[in-house]
Parts: C-alpha cells; structure tokens; sequence
C-alpha cells in the first residue's frame, strides 16, 4: 500500500495575496481555485517538479495565518534554487550548513545530501526550508 502525501494546508489570512505569492513570485503551478461555498474557498499551488501541493484558502484550517513551519522543498542545487526564488524577488535566507554543531555559511563543503538549507516565507510568515538532496545516492 502506498501513501502519498499530496496536499499540505497552510494558513494565510489573504488568499489571493498568498497566491500572488506563489504563483507569480515563487513560481508555483496553479492547479485548483474554487469557490466551494459561501465560506470556503480552495487554492492548490504546486512547487515544480513536486507530487505535493500547497493548499490555503477560506474555511480550511483554524490554525493561525503565518503558524505553518518547517515545509521542506527539496531541490538538487540549492544554490541554484536560491538563485532563482532571489531572482523572483522572494526574499530567500543565504545558504548555511552545520559544522560542529553551529550553523556556517554556505553549502556543505561536500554537497552531501540532507545537509545544505536556506528558507523563506510566505507574506504572511509561513516558513519554507529548501533542502539539498541528492537522489542518485550521493
């Protein structure tokens, strides 16, 4: 049986601010925007190359505009990726790495998976957290 996580909520107190933000900004795919009734309207935005949407709107979650963190984008070039969000006018962290147990800056020297970040946030202060993976074992 497989599970597959397709949708992650994320409280934003403007919906279509928070697509702006992610669709012209970020560069997000749009790929739902209904009005489901009255009081609830759903926005999917989904993170190129990703299975899994962003999911915000009206009437979806009681939880607090701005509270969601530590949402991981993986990407394969962090530097890369952070180049790009910075291009788009998104105000993107620098890149750091641990080292004995303190953040330093720039990506691991080794390019090792699971090891490099740099994040974001949404106008409304919802965090993102790039994360350097390599899937062809390195």
């Amino acid at each position: 049986m497989d599970y597959k996580l397709e949708l992650v909520l994320i409280p934003v107190s403007d919906v279509d601010r928070a697509k702006d933000f992610h669709t012209t900004r970020a560069g997000f795919t749009l790929t739902v925007d209904t009005q489901v009734n009255e009081g609830m309207r759903v926005v999917q935005a989904t993170p190129p190359g990703s299975a899994c949407s962003i999911g915000f709107g009206t009437g979806m979650t009681s939880a607090p505009a701005g509270s969601a963190r530590g949402l991981h984008l993986v990407v394969d070039d962090i530097v890369a990726a952070r180049e790009e969000l910075a291009g788009r006018q998104v105000p993107v962290s620098t890149v750091r790495h641990m080292r004995d147990g303190q953040w330093a800056d720039g990506p691991h020297p080794g390019r090792g998976s699971y090891e490099s970040f740099a994040d974001f946030a949404d106008p409304d202060g919802n965090v993102r957290v790039l994360q350097e993976v390599h899937r062809d074992g390195s």
